[in-house]
């Protein structure tokens, strides 16, 4: 009796044994975190309502990175905010791995190997001196909406619509204003002639001599030939200079000056150009020195 007694102990003290060890799961060195066992630690600060994010997903995230207490990086600190694509892993327990443990709303935590994430991940070709083999970023991420890409792109472009045609709204208010009332040609541009020239206009694949100041509506010059003392040249027709040049220098003759009121669509549209800024409308007084 006193054996089996004995053997059903210790039948109990290997099975609780075994359960508190499956229970456990891997221990995670850092306290308050959970361990996945491919070397990501996480914690949940904030529980969301939305879906359990997947692959595909496109997600409006706020985000930052920290080594001990550093901060490297925040998301704050950029001009619009950030979007990023749930994609598979770069290396176990990386970033993307924390993604898909997120629900749209939650706020999590993530302590993931530095010296990985910026060798498979960053892909960076010199690593900081801070990062050392068992060194680890926390990273600190809030998902605040998530979308497919055919979703993400139809906000892009209906943003960009948006945008142009404020500018649109802005470029035709400033004629309004400025009382210029010289007639469009189809594309929008608007030509003004101050000094008529003489002789022909110049054709496509001529070489033309320009002196030029180049300025926003609100008055700002942003570039000029004549503060450099030399007109620019170059091959009219082929796509060198903005459209709203190609087309405006076409118009006049040698000699001629004028004012070229460009819309954004044929200046720079939404991209930045040193100081013009996306979907900036711009004017030029122009000069056609010669052409040849």
């Amino acid at each position: 009796m006193l054996k089996m007694k004995k053997h059903i102990m210790w039948v109990a003290m290997c099975l609780l044994f075994s359960a508190t060890v499956m229970s456990c799961g891997p221990k995670s060195p850092f306290p308050g975190y959970k361990a996945t066992g491919t070397g990501l630690y996480y914690k949940l600060i904030e529980k969301g309502t939305g879906e359990q994010l997947k692959n595909g997903d496109v997600i409006k995230v706020n985000l930052a990175y920290y080594i001990n207490d550093s901060l490297l990086f925040t998301t704050d600190s950029l001009p619009e905010q950030a979007y990023d694509l749930v994609r598979e892993s770069s290396f176990p327990g990386d970033l993307y791995e924390g993604f898909r443990l997120m629900h749209v709303g939650d706020v999590m935590s993530f302590m993931i190997n530095a010296d990985s994430t910026y060798r498979k991940q960053f892909r960076a070709p010199i690593i900081p001196s801070f990062v050392t083999p068992d060194a680890y970023l926390r990273w600190e991420v809030k998902v605040e909406e998530a979308m497919t890409e055919e979703e993400y792109q139809q906000m892009k472009e209906d943003e960009m619509a948006a945008l142009q045609q404020a500018s649109n709204e802005e470029f035709d208010a400033y004629l309004a204003a400025n009382g210029i009332d010289a007639q469009p040609t189809e594309s929008g541009l608007v030509y003004v002639c101050t000094s008529k020239g003489r002789g022909p206009h110049p054709e496509a694949n001529k070489t033309v001599k320009v002196h030029y100041t180049g300025r926003l509506l609100d008055g700002t010059v942003f570039d000029s030939s004549i503060e450099r003392g030399e007109p620019i040249e170059f091959v009219l027709g082929v796509g060198q200079v903005i459209p709203g040049w190609d087309e405006g220098i076409a118009l006049m003759s040698k000699g001629e000056k004028g004012v070229l009121y460009i819309p954004s669509q044929l200046a720079y549209g939404p991209r930045q150009a040193g100081p013009i800024p996306p979907f900036s409308n711009l004017i030029f007084d122009v000069e056609l020195v010669d052409f040849n």
